[in-house]
């Protein structure tokens, strides 16, 4: 909780620094400029546009109440991207919807991401130094990754060459970002490991993910253990075969079996299983006897 205080602190004096006219910074060049590439800024909502160019303009409003209940509990998990435009003036990159939930919500200020002129390099440079770090959190470093394949349009491949991990590692980060908004929190504050988080993604319906998370605190289950809780869910959604196949009490009458010995002039040998089906051998001695059983079948 206290590197949570101490995040929030450090976007404060940054918001402060940039509404600072001495210190109004436009480019990469200028100073104090360092201190806001690659960090979170708390900006004020007001100070923020929409994109005229967003080409999405519908946003379901159940959903949009949804996700402003859970900023409400647990403030915005993802910070939003801003382009600075001009003195404590920004349009926003991306995050409408996370923009508009936070408005609901009656939040006066939002964590921001702010681009600024000529900061591409500066901020893989920043990036990537941040993923290095010891002291973040999974859903952190998955963050970080995400911003290098959104603003930069780094490949995972390129990903992997800049920061020294495996791609499979990046890819395993990166899904956590799928989990419920609670979940995440609760990675970011350690109530459940990295682990857990990956063991949950395999479940798609948000609210057993959840439920889930709840049994993995409430009962202190280890890894291994929610592995086993999800692979039971995951059974349990399996259509169910059908426990037995039917069975017959068709029996061949001895009669019949006679008759059919008879007309081949051979032990003919019946055979009926459990299901029904069955098969009929007819044995044979020679070419010439096998010739004359053709010969019976084909009448």
């Amino acid at each position: 909780m206290a590197q949570a205080i101490k995040k929030q602190a450090l976007g404060r004096g940054l918001s402060a620094l940039l509404k600072d006219p001495e210190n109004d910074i436009k480019s990469v060049s200028d100073k104090n400029a360092d201190k806001v590439v690659g960090n979170i800024v708390e900006l004020e909502i007001d100070a923020i546009e929409i994109n005229p160019f967003q080409p999405r303009s519908n946003f379901n409003e159940e959903s949009l109440q949804e996700l402003a209940t859970s900023i409400k509990e647990l403030g915005v998990i993802q910070p939003i991207t801003v382009r600075k435009t001009d003195f404590n003036k920004y349009q926003l990159i991306s995050g409408e919807r996370r923009l508009r939930a936070s408005k609901l919500a009656g939040l006066n200020v939002v964590p921001a991401y702010i681009r600024i002129a000529n900061d591409n390099e500066s901020l893989t440079m920043a990036l990537v130094e941040n993923i290095q770090r010891h002291d973040l959190d999974p859903i952190e470093i998955a963050l970080s990754y995400q911003r290098l394949i959104d603003e930069i349009q780094l490949t995972q491949e390129q990903m992997s060459e800049r920061v020294g991990k495996k791609r499979s590692t990046i890819a395993n980060y990166l899904r956590l970002l799928k989990l419920d908004p609670i979940i995440q929190t609760g990675i970011r504050d350690g109530f459940i490991s990295m682990g857990h988080g990956r063991a949950i993604i395999n479940i798609e319906n948000q609210d057993i993910q959840t439920s889930i998370y709840q049994k993995i605190v409430s009962q202190n289950l280890s890894v291994r253990e929610t592995e086993a809780l999800v692979k039971n869910y995951q059974d349990s959604l399996k259509p169910k075969s059908s426990s037995k196949a039917k069975t017959t009490n068709f029996v061949i009458p001895a009669e019949a079996n006679k008759v059919i010995t008879d007309y081949f002039g051979a032990k003919v040998e019946v055979k009926v299983a459990g299901n029904g089906k069955g098969k009929i051998s007819i044995p044979f001695h020679s070419e010439e006897d096998f010739n004359r059983i053709i010969k019976l079948i084909k009448g």
